[in-house]
């Protein structure tokens, strides 16, 4: 089936923020434009970020000050999914939560107890991409583990793609983690199946209705492919087609374009 076809038919446009709609803080016009373009076609729209560093509220301002305009319901992050399994799946637990003060923050409105480092226990350790991290939470976070704690991470991302480089993410703090205990956290986010079933309870649309545009291959791409959710890949950010080309089958992508200005003209001419 022709790329036009398959782009013209979908009625959920999900989108990776960090390197598929801007890098850092350099804005591409050309999404702002084919954003725009998606809601006046009546399609709808969904911005979903790995990055749980920040609230949903500095998501939103910061996609309204590049120009993005987000609407109520067109934003998730990896802290939402970790948030929805604590509240269903583990609630009433001990949280000792390696974040930001932003990420603590989201923890505490949802109503988590969260552990301040200094008790003997704990019943769960999350860790996030941390940019106030300190030796201290991590030896926190290494004895409770080490303790028994069952061991979490919003997602597995090992660097962030800035406009002058990468930076250590969150696999990279929980890898650390792991070298000191030997324990490997659950994760959330992309790639895992607890995301893409918050997007189809989040929007009512089915996973065939739905296309992820994004610039990495094991988080973007492969919850597309694992999930049957059309997966296009965009070369503004991380990955280049040389990793394309050495990637497993699963995290190859349905459809590359070089940017998102490429499926502005599939789609709209």
């Amino acid at each position: 089936m022709a790329v036009k076809t398959i782009l013209r038919k979908k009625k959920l446009f999900i989108f990776d923020m960090d390197g598929t709609i801007y890098l850092g803080n350099r804005v591409f016009p050309f999404a702002v434009d084919f954003i725009n373009r998606l809601r006046a076609d009546g399609r709808r729209v969904l911005f979903f970020t790995n990055n749980a560093s920040h609230s949903p509220e500095f998501y939103m301002d910061k996609l309204n000050a590049k120009g993005f305009s987000p609407r109520e319901g067109e934003l998730l992050t990896s802290a939402d999914v970790t948030l929805r399994f604590l509240h269903e799946r583990r609630a009433g637990k001990s949280v000792y939560l390696v974040g930001t003060p932003q990420l603590e923050g989201q923890f505490a409105a949802s109503g988590i107890s969260l552990l301040k480092g200094d008790e003997d226990k704990a019943d769960i350790v999350v860790t996030s991409f941390d940019t106030t991290l300190t030796y201290a939470k991590l030896e926190a976070a290494c004895r409770f583990v080490r303790n028994g704690a069952e061991y979490l991470s919003t997602h597995p991302d090992f660097n962030c793609p800035t406009e002058t480089g990468f930076i250590p993410d969150s696999g990279a703090i929980a890898a650390l983690v792991t070298a000191s205990t030997g324990v490997e956290p659950r994760y959330f986010g992309k790639p895992y199946p607890m995301t893409l079933e918050l997007i189809c309870d989040f929007t009512g649309v089915n996973t065939e209705d739905m296309v992820i545009f994004g610039d990495r291959l094991y988080t973007d791409i492969a919850l597309g492919r694992r999930g049957g959710v059309t997966a296009v890949l965009v070369l503004t950010g991380e990955t280049t087609m040389e990793m394309v080309n050495t990637a497993e089958g699963s995290d190859r992508p349905d459809i590359i374009l070089e940017s998102l200005a490429e499926a502005d003209e599939i789609i709209f001419g």
